[in-house]
C-alpha cells in the first residue's frame, strides 16, 4: 500500500512537472476563471466567447470552470481564499465585494480602468455598484434591473388601457385586477405577486420601491434602516396586502413565475432573465412606477481580479478588457437576454435590430440611467438578513413597517457595536 502511494505521488509530480514545462515552452499563461453562469444555455454562450478569446490570444489560455450556484460557490470561494488557492478571475455578485476586500483577496482596478478605452463606453450606473470606498473592485459581465411584467389579456378584460406610472396608480390597477369570482373572499386572480421570505430575492425586489421613495439604508457605511423613506416603501407593500390585491409567493420562492403564467396573478416584479419570455403568455413590461423619483435596482454580474501573480494578473486584465468590449457585450447580450454594459454595444445596429423583435426588453435598457444599487460593504449580508426579516414580518401582518424596521435596526446596532 505504501509503495502504491509513493508511485502515485511520483506520477503526479512527474505530470505536474511536464505540464509546467509545456506551459513554459509554449509561453502560454493559463488563467483560471471560476464562474456560476446559469442556465446552461447562457454558460454555453459565455464559454464560446472564452474559446474565441483563447484562439485570438495564443499567449493566454483562460480556463472557464463552472463552480455551481451562488449558494454552492460561496463556501468554495472563501475556503479557496483562506487556503491561498483562489482562482485568477472570479465571477460572483457585487454584494460579496466588501468581504473579499476585507480578506485582501482582490486587486483594485482603478488604474487599469482609468487607462482603458472601455471607461467612456460603460454605463456609469453599472460601475457604481462595483465600487467601494472610492475604489473599483470588479468588472461587469452584464447588467439587468427590475421591472413589472403584466398580462395583456387580463389588463384588457379589466378595461385597463394604460400601465401605471406611479405608486397610487399601481395600487388602483392592482385592485381592478383582483377578482373573486365565487364570492368566497378568496380571489381566484390577484393584481400582483409579492415575494415572501427574508432572503436576498425579497430584499432585491423591494429595493426599487425604497429607491423610488428617495431612500437609502446606509449612512456613512452604517446601517440606517429605520428611516421615513424605508418606512414609506414598506408601508406601500403592506397597503397592497391590506387592499387584498396582492398575494404572497411561497416562502423564499418569489422568483417563481407559475402563478403569472397560469393567470392567477396579473403582474409580477422580475427582470429580463425571466422564463416568462419563453412562455405562450401575451405579456408586456412597464417600468417600476415612481413615487418621489423614477428608480429601479440594478442587478450586475461581474468579475473580480484575484491576487495571484503579476504575470497572471496582466493576462487576466487582457481578458477582462475583452469582456467589456463592444464585440463581447453585443454577442453576450443577444445570446442571453441580459443587458449590455457597453453603451456602444447597446446602440449598435445589431443590438437595435435585436430589440425590435423584443420591444419589452427596451424597458429595461431605458431604465439603466435610473437604476440604483444595493450596498457592497462587508456587513451587507447581515443588513440584508435583518431587512428581509422586517419585510417578511410586515407582509405577514406580524408587525407594522415602523416596528419591524426599528427592531431590524436595533439588531444591527448590536452587531455593529461588536465590530
Amino acid at each position: 500500500m505504501f509503495t502504491t502511494v509513493i508511485i502515485l505521488i511520483s506520477c503526479f509530480l512527474f505530470l505536474f512537472s511536464c505540464q509546467q514545462n509545456i506551459q513554459k515552452d509554449n509561453n502560454i499563461i493559463h488563467v483560471t476563471l471560476w464562474q456560476g453562469i446559469n442556465p446552461p444555455v447562457n454558460r454555453d454562450v459565455f464559454n464560446k466567447l472564452v474559446d474565441q478569446f483563447n484562439q485570438e490570444n495564443s499567449h493566454i489560455h483562460v480556463d472557464s470552470i463552472f463552480t455551481g450556484t451562488p449558494e454552492e460557490q460561496l463556501p468554495k470561494i472563501l475556503t479557496a481564499v483562506v487556503g491561498n488557492a483562489a482562482p485568477d478571475i472570479l465571477n460572483f455578485s457585487p454584494q460579496i465585494t466588501g468581504q473579499l476586500v476585507e480578506l485582501g483577496a482582490v486587486e483594485p482596478l482603478d488604474d487599469w480602468f482609468n487607462q482603458s478605452a472601455a471607461k467612456s463606453e460603460i454605463y456609469p450606473q453599472v460601475i457604481e455598484e462595483l465600487q467601494l470606498d472610492d475604489h473599483l473592485w470588479s468588472v461587469p459581465l452584464y447588467t439587468a434591473n427590475l421591472g413589472i411584467f403584466y398580462r395583456n389579456d387580463l389588463f384588457k378584460k379589466a378595461g385597463i388601457s394604460e400601465t401605471p406610472k406611479n405608486w397610487q396608480e399601481l395600487r388602483e390597477v392592482a385592485k381592478k385586477l383582483t377578482i373573486d369570482r365565487n364570492g368566497d373572499q378568496r380571489p381566484e386572480q390577484y393584481g400582483i405577486l409579492l415575494p415572501l421570505g427574508k432572503q436576498e430575492w425579497t430584499v432585491f425586489s423591494w429595493f426599487p420601491f425604497l429607491l423610488g421613495a428617495g431612500g437609502e439604508i446606509l449612512n456613512n457605511n452604517h446601517p440606517n434602516l429605520n428611516n421615513p423613506d424605508a418606512i414609506q416603501a414598506l408601508q406601500f407593500w403592506q397597503d397592497l396586502i391590506k387592499d387584498g390585491s396582492a398575494t404572497l409567493s411561497p416562502p423564499e420562492r418569489g422568483y417563481e413565475e407559475d402563478a403569472f403564467i397560469q393567470g392567477r396573478v396579473a403582474m409580477q416584479i422580475t427582470g429580463p432573465w425571466t422564463y416568462i419570455k419563453n412562455s405562450n403568455v401575451d405579456f408586456g413590461v412597464f417600468p417600476i412606477p415612481e413615487n418621489k423619483v423614477r428608480a429601479t435596482v440594478i442587478g450586475n454580474g461581474n468579475f473580480y481580479l484575484m491576487k495571484t501573480t503579476p504575470e497572471k494578473q496582466k493576462a487576466a486584465l487582457e481578458f477582462l478588457e475583452f469582456v467589456v468590449s463592444k464585440q463581447f457585450q453585443t454577442e453576450w447580450a443577444m445570446g442571453t437576454g441580459f443587458l449590455p454594459v457597453n453603451i456602444k454595444s447597446a446602440q449598435s445596429p445589431e443590438y437595435q435590430e435585436y430589440l425590435k423583435s423584443r420591444p419589452w426588453l427596451k424597458v429595461f435598457v431605458d431604465q439603466i440611467p435610473v437604476a440604483g444599487s444595493r450596498p457592497t460593504i462587508a456587513g451587507y449580508s447581515r443588513i440584508s438578513d435583518s431587512l428581509g426579516r422586517a419585510i417578511e414580518a410586515t407582509l405577514l401582518g406580524k408587525s407594522s413597517p415602523e416596528a419591524a424596521l426599528k427592531q431590524a435596526q436595533e439588531r444591527l446596532e448590536v452587531i455593529w457595536g461588536e465590530k
